[in-house]
């Protein structure tokens, strides 16, 4: 048997385990052993522990510890994360469950931190600082709120409702991604972003705020102003130039007039009436997306 503990000594240490619960524990732990500690009740994952995939709406009434590799639950059907690992080794994946919040999740986690495709509405409780990556794409969030400073991997919140990257961790080791969000601008986006910067699918007319640096590629398809001319006032942008100086730099070349509807409020050197103008179809724009 892959745990150390006989039932007969878990008995004696005056546990509360039952035999389902420790058939459970033998099935999911995988490529090491779990421990009970009487004193505290938890329950110590020496490797992996995997219940991913069976309908799960709690942890059987176990609470763990400590596990020192990657910890799965992701699949359930799980509303809380009460008795969750308080400190994960590698990964912990609690991804596509109905979670709301991230109560009882662990606050050490030497990998990834997956919460995506629940129903979050908050980060409050997320880990300040993971090993690796932070992935909360595909919920709920309306704020950036509580989420961890510190990614040594990828960040990823996109599919989300946010309007503001407030918060939001300021260096990115790997890929920042905001896609798919109702950003009107890029105000508090991390200055430093060392893989790639997703900002398509959002309402962006600006790109104030876009990352001083980024070393792969800036994606930023499916916005109000094509993908083409934004990347083009980027460049100028990480050559130094401002938002609004970059914008009038650009304007003879920008052929859509849907574009230049969209840039004219950047754009100082308008006269009142252009502006009118180019707002009205601006509106007209609007109303057809």
């Amino acid at each position: 048997m892959r745990h150390v503990k006989r039932y007969k000594e878990l008995f004696e240490a005056r546990t509360e385990l039952t035999p389902e619960q420790i058939k459970w524990l033998d099935e999911c732990t995988r490529f090491g052993n779990w421990t009970l500690n009487p004193q505290t009740g938890l329950v110590d994952v020496s490797g992996d522990f995997d219940c991913s995939s069976q309908n799960l709406t709690d942890f059987k009434g176990v609470r763990f510890g400590v596990v020192t590799e990657h910890f799965y639950c992701s699949r359930n059907k799980l509303t809380s994360l009460e008795g969750a690992p308080q400190e994960v080794g590698v990964d912990f994946n609690c991804s596509s469950n109905e979670l709301t919040y991230l109560k009882d999740a662990p606050q050490e986690v030497g990998g990834d931190f997956d919460c995506s495709s629940n129903e979050l509405t908050s980060l409050k409780d997320a880990p300040q600082k993971v090993g690796r990556g932070f992935y909360c794409f595909s919920n709920a969030l309306t704020s950036l709120k509580d989420a961890p400073q510190e990614v040594d991997g990828d960040f990823d919140c996109s599919y989300n409702q946010l309007t503001s990257l407030k918060d939001a961790p300021q260096e990115v080791v790997v890929s920042f991604d905001c896609s798919f969000n109702k950003l009107t601008s890029l105000k508090d986006a991390p200055q430093e972003v060392r893989g790639s910067f997703y900002c398509s699918g959002n309402e962006l007319t600006s790109l104030e705020g876009a990352p001083q640096k980024v070393e792969r590629g800036f994606y930023c398809f499916s916005n109000p102003v094509s993908e083409s001319v934004l990347q083009a006032l980027y460049k100028k942008m990480q050559s130094g130039m401002s938002w609004p100086d970059a914008v009038v730099t650009e304007w003879d070349s920008i052929e859509s007039g849907e574009d230049k509807a969209m840039l004219a409020p950047y754009n100082r050197t308008l006269s009142s009436d252009e502006l009118k103008g180019y707002q009205a179809l601006a509106r007209l724009k609007r109303r057809s997306i």
